[in-house]
């Protein structure tokens, strides 16, 4: 998380602080998004461990995620054909929806004793990840938008409240298996879409 408060921190014009190209940013946030994701892995697959030792427990969970009401493009090909701004919302629309429902995930887990404390820790940092790389998306879509790579009719999403996808709770329905088991699966396509952002934006990066 360090990296990414680095990143927020350098591109306000203090002085001595170096200004970041689009692509580190990019860089970061890709990177925050990967740590992100490989911790709800591991946090997943300890969660399966300690409450769900049966495969047809596993089997019966319903999956029905509060995020299915946000519009996310299928595959890489679709990813890439819809327009940068609208795939730089899906993004911001994710990350503002699993805000609330992963501190309360947390505060679920640290009742109870069965699960260790380091996965506990996990489950809060996890919650920490969102609302930092929620803060660096949106110096990406500041920098987009100096750069006049996108338009400047993104600039309500600086403010969680303009993306109330969580506003409505069906993600209190959820039990914490299905609510992990979703936000692995979300954070997958954070990840995804991120790169596939870079890659229209700044083709020239390996990609």
């Amino acid at each position: 998380m360090s990296s990414m408060r680095a990143a927020s921190s350098c591109t306000n014009g203090q002085t001595g602080c170096h200004f970041l190209s689009l692509a580190n940013l990019f860089d970061r946030v890709i990177q925050h998004s990967a740590r992100m994701h490989g911790i709800s892995n591991d946090l997943h697959s300890e969660f399966e461990l300690y409450f769900l030792p049966s495969k047809n427990q596993i089997g019966r969970v319903s999956r029905n995620c509060h995020t299915s009401t946000i519009l996310t493009p299928n595959g890489k090909e679709n990813a890439q054909r819809i327009a940068r701004e609208e795939l730089t919302e899906v993004i911001l629309k994710l990350l503002v929806a699993w805000r609330e429902p992963l501190w309360h995930f947390h505060q679920n887990m640290a009742q109870h004793h069965e699960f260790n404390n380091f996965s506990s820790n996990k489950s809060l940092e996890m919650s920490d990840m969102v609302h930092e790389l929620r803060r660096g998306v949106q110096k990406v879509v500041e920098k987009m938008q100096m750069l006049g790579v996108i338009s400047s009719s993104l600039g309500n999403l600086a403010s969680p409240e303009a993306l109330l996808a969580s506003d409505r709770a069906e993600w209190r329905l959820m039990n914490d298996y299905d609510l992990l088991y979703c936000f692995r699966r979300d954070s997958n396509k954070i990840q995804n879409y991120l790169k596939i952002l870079k890659c229209r934006i700044v083709p020239e990066h390996r990609c």
